[in-house]
């Protein structure tokens, strides 16, 4: 199983759930107003009067590590493709019981 962790601009709330659904994914966790600033070359995002923008995270839980890589790439490619928004995806291994 793999925990896949998400923090992206507000902008891509639904592409993200589209994302998900097309894999067969239902279940996350969703924070939202989330406040940040990419670590490569991103804006801030801190709801404030200079850098109004603000973020999402979202936790999925994925039973096949296959398909959270599928989703990963998936998920690269949004970002590849809107850049200057920002999206990261970072996953590991977890235990579920």
């Amino acid at each position: 199983m793999k925990a896949l962790f998400i923090a992206y601009s507000q902008a891509y709330n639904q592409d993200i759930i589209e994302i998900l659904d097309s894999f067969g994914q239902r279940g996350f966790t969703r924070w939202t107003d989330v406040g940040g600033r990419g670590g490569k070359d991103g804006l801030p995002h801190l709801g404030s009067h200079a850098w109004p923008e603000m973020n999402h995270a979202m936790f999925a839980f994925v039973e096949d590590d296959a398909v959270a890589g599928k989703i990963m790439a998936a998920l690269e490619k949004e970002d590849a493709s809107h850049p200057d928004l920002g999206l990261r995806v970072f996953s590991w291994n977890v235990d579920s019981r």
